[in-house]
Order: C-alpha cells, then sequence, then structure tokens
C-alpha cells in the first residue's frame, strides 16, 4: 500500500475525528483544506557571487478563532504538503490550548548547515519581504521551527518592520529578549510537559517523588525535560539517550553534569557511572514515564506491546505511529499526544504576543504561572473527553480541539 503523506494523513485523522462528532459534511470539506497559501521563490546572492533561488511556502489553514500562528521551517527536504500538514495541526494545537489563534506554518528549501551567516540573513530577510503582505500581528505570526533561530527571527522581524515603516515586534516570535522576546520561552515545551505529566500522574495515581523518567533525545526539549523532572517533582531520570546512543543508572543521573558532558564531547555516552543502551532498549525500560523527545515514528506496532512505562508523554512531534496508539491504549499506557505534550512552545509564544502588543514584559514567573493556567485545563478537557467517548487521548485532543474551532465558525456564521 502506498504511504500517505504527512498532509493526507493529517486529513485522515479528521476524517476519524468527524465520524465520532458526527459533523456536518460542508463543514468537514471546509476543514480538509487550508484556507490559504502563498507560494514564494526568494533569490539570493551567494558568497560565491552567483545568484541561487530558493523556494518557500505560508500556508494559513483557518483563522476562524483568529489570527494565524505558526513556526517556520528552513529544511532541504521540505515540502508544501509537509507545511500544509503541520498547519493543520497548529490550527488543533491552538485551539486545544483554548488560545484566541488560528494554524499556519511556513518553509523554506534550503539547507542553512551549508550557509553563511550572511547567506541565511538575506535569505530570512527575503522570506520576510515575500510574504509581508500575507502576515502581521493581527493576520498571521510566524515563529522559529527546525533549523530556524531566534536571530533569525530578529531580522525577519526588522524587515517587516522597515516594510511596514513602523516598529513592529509583535510580527513574530521566537525573538531574543532585547527586540521583544518572552521571557520563559528556553524551557517552556518541557515545562508544559512536566505539566500534563503532574496531571496525570494524579490521575493514575503516581507519587512523582518516588518515579523513574526516561529520556529519548536530549536536544533541546529532551534536557530541559530531564532537569525539570528532577527540579519540579524530585523524580530519578534513569535513562537518558541522544542520535549516537544512551546511558542507563538505576540510582538516577545528575543531568546538569550530563549536559556538561554531552557539551564536551557531543554525546551522552560515555558518562561516567552508567551502562550503554540504545534508543530501542530505552523504550522498552520498566519506568513510571517515557518521555520521546526525539524522532518521528520510534514506538510502533512492532514494539508498542514492550512498552512498560505508565505514561508515554510525546514531547517529540509524531513519537508515536497510528498502529501503535491501539495497542498502547488496550495496554492501559496513558499517552499524553505530542500536541498537548509539547504545547507549552506555543503558548508561550502566544504571551510574547500579547506583552508585544502592550508593551509591558513579564517576570519568568508570571510567564510559569500562565503556562500552568493554560496546560492543566487543556489535560483535563482532553481527559474527559477520552472518558465521554471511550477513546484514546489522541483522538481525544482532536475532538476537543476540532469541536472549538467549529464553534468558532459556527458563531461568525460560516457555517
Amino acid at each position: 500500500m502506498e504511504q500517505l503523506n504527512l498532509f493526507e494523513y493529517s486529513q485522515k485523522q479528521l476524517d476519524m475525528c468527524a465520524e465520532i462528532m458526527d459533523m456536518d459534511p460542508g463543514v468537514h470539506a471546509i476543514l480538509r483544506v487550508p484556507m490559504q497559501e502563498l507560494h514564494i521563490s526568494i533569490p539570493v546572492k551567494m558568497d560565491d557571487g552567483k545568484i541561487k533561488v530558493f523556494q518557500g511556502f505560508r500556508v494559513q489553514y483557518n483563522n476562524a478563532k483568529g489570527p494565524t500562528k505558526g513556526g517556520i521551517r528552513f529544511h532541504p527536504e521540505e515540502t508544501v504538503d509537509t507545511v500544509r500538514a503541520l498547519s493543520a495541526w497548529m490550527t488543533w494545537k491552538c485551539a486545544l490550548l483554548d488560545l484566541p489563534l488560528g494554524g499556519a506554518k511556513g518553509g523554506v528549501i534550503c539547507n542553512p548547515k551549508e550557509m553563511s551567516k550572511r547567506e541565511l540573513e538575506l535569505l530570512c530577510r527575503g522570506y520576510a519581504y515575500r510574504v509581508s503582505s500575507v502576515v502581521g500581528p493581527d493576520k498571521d505570526i510566524p515563529a522559529p521551527d527546525v533549523y530556524t533561530t531566534p536571530q533569525m527571527m530578529a531580522w525577519m522581524m526588522d524587515e517587516y518592520s522597515k516594510t511596514a515603516g513602523t516598529h513592529q515586534f509583535g510580527v513574530i516570535t521566537g525573538k531574543p529578549l532585547s527586540v521583544g522576546g518572552s521571557a520563559g520561552r528556553g524551557d517552556a515545551t518541557a515545562r508544559g510537559g512536566m505539566i500534563t505529566i503532574r496531571e496525570a500522574a494524579k490521575e493514575l495515581g503516581i507519587d512523582l517523588g518516588k518515579a523513574t523518567f526516561a529520556v529519548q533525545g536530549y536536544g533541546n526539549a529532551g534536557s530541559f525535560a530531564a532537569h525539570l523532572a528532577r527540579s519540579m517533582f524530585g523524580s530519578k531520570v534513569v535513562a537518558i539517550t541522544d542520535s549516537k546512543g544512551g546511558i542507563f543508572n538505576a540510582g538516577g543521573f545528575d543531568t546538569e553534569a550530563v549536559s556538561e558532558h554531552k557539551a564536551k564531547t557531543g554525546s551522552v555516552i560515555g558518562f561516567p557511572g552508567s551502562t550503554p543502551i540504545s534508543n530501542e532498549d530505552i523504550l522498552e525500560l520498566d519506568v513510571d514515564i517515557l518521555v520521546p523527545a526525539a524522532l518521528e515514528n520510534v514506538i510502533t506496532e512492532k514494539n508498542a506491546g514492550k512498552v512498560r512505562a505508565k505514561i508515554v508523554a510525546e514531547l517529540a512531534n509524531g513519537p508515536t505511529a497510528p498502529d501503535a496508539d491501539e495497542i498502547l491504549h488496550k495496554n492501559g499506557v496513558h499517552v499524553i499526544p505530542d500536541f498537548l505534550c509539547n504545547a507549552g512552545g506555543v503558548t508561550v509564544s502566544y504571551f510574547e504576543m500579547v506583552q508585544n502588543f502592550y508593551m509591558y514584559y513579564w517576570d519568568e514567573e508570571q510567564v510559569h504561572d500562565r503556562l500552568d493556567k493554560k496546560i492543566t485545563p487543556a489535560y483535563h478537557s482532553v481527559l474527559e473527553t477520552s472518558k465521554k467517548y471511550n477513546i484514546n487521548m489522541r483522538v481525544a485532543a482532536y475532538v476537543v480541539a476540532i469541536e472549538r474551532v467549529v464553534e468558532a465558525m459556527s458563531d461568525r456564521g460560516w457555517v
């Protein structure tokens, strides 16, 4: 059978929820496709003096709940179908967190690892100029994503401001603090995930002070998750992996020391006092909480039955393959789906927008408190829907989100 591309997969997810919700066919048809998309060409004079033309996209999926929001990815294998799928998922993620935002996504086909700082700046400014007619603080607000950074967001903000003829810090989020960024953005994704784990542990009767964690993927989200598991809950992080391999210690790790080791050596492997573990074996450890924070499709039909964790907290995007979800659900594994578990990032990006609008900035403690007040009710709305329809947590998250988008469309008189 031919494999679905990501956009077709996102449509299949919607179709399944539409059936559960007995959705009106006309509403369903509207939600299956983006409302608007822009295809652009960006010429850049490279360091060797030659002009290279890059292809880019901005897809705005649905703006019933407000201005659209979503990251910009720079990737050599970017496709418009990937961007379409991600814009759909951003729509559901923003609705799930009850943010007054719709969903969008952007992308440029390029390899930033092979480009100089000057070339990247020209590409960023070219992208911002080309999409300036469809983005804006009250239209569509981009943010960083794969291979894009706060510095790149600052260049784009500056270019848009020049085009608008006025300071427009609010046109983009994920910026450096010096130009309107938000405190608390660095660990927001992981912190949001920890809040959902805290609530799930209450539901399942797990004492997090005695709980064990395994973290697959020790990049930004994974490393922050490991640190926060210890600092917020006093839990033991007994296993950690990165792209090169992993480490295990039943007594738990000093995660700060592990981070220092990785910074020096390029990997967590070889950390003193540890035994090796693979990225495959970490998924089958007898731990309380498993945090896949790296790649997609690591839990599949083949290994889902071997997952022994009580909670799987998906900090990565799509770490559980579709055919594995029901296996985990039947085995009593409590999955916190990705677009709930990792929604802390977009939530704090929304907070950045709010701060930009009224030019007053919160301290980190205020950001953390407001994040908790958004993530906690979102988790419980999904849990209640899961119980109501006797469906797994992922499907429940989609139902909650889609219901909110449909309600906004109806109230606006679109349907």
